[in-house]
């Protein structure tokens, strides 16, 4: 049995940015005024590059999304989230 498992869901006046997790990966799916993006990555590290690359997320909303993967990931753990965020402190 396939379930969805949200992980994250940030929203602001620029957007949102929500993480699922599905079959053992994680689906980004993101979206803006004009744009939006949706994307299956491996691990968190992967999402938060995929992040950082997106042109129309501007710096509110990707800041805020870090602060609630990173909120998560005390919630959940490292280990079961693969949770090797880049640019971590």
């Amino acid at each position: 049995m396939n379930v969805t498992r949200h992980f994250s869901d940030t929203r602001t006046d620029e957007g949102r940015v929500r993480i699922l997790v599905q079959s053992g990966q994680f689906v980004l799916d993101a979206e803006g005024p004009g744009w939006q993006r949706r994307s299956v990555h491996a691990n968190l590290g992967d999402v938060t590059l995929e992040l950082a690359w997106l042109p129309g997320l501007g710096a509110g909303l990707y800041s805020a999304a870090l602060d609630d993967i990173a909120r998560q990931v005390q919630l959940d753990g490292g280990a079961r989230s693969g949770a090797d965020l880049p640019g971590a402190a």
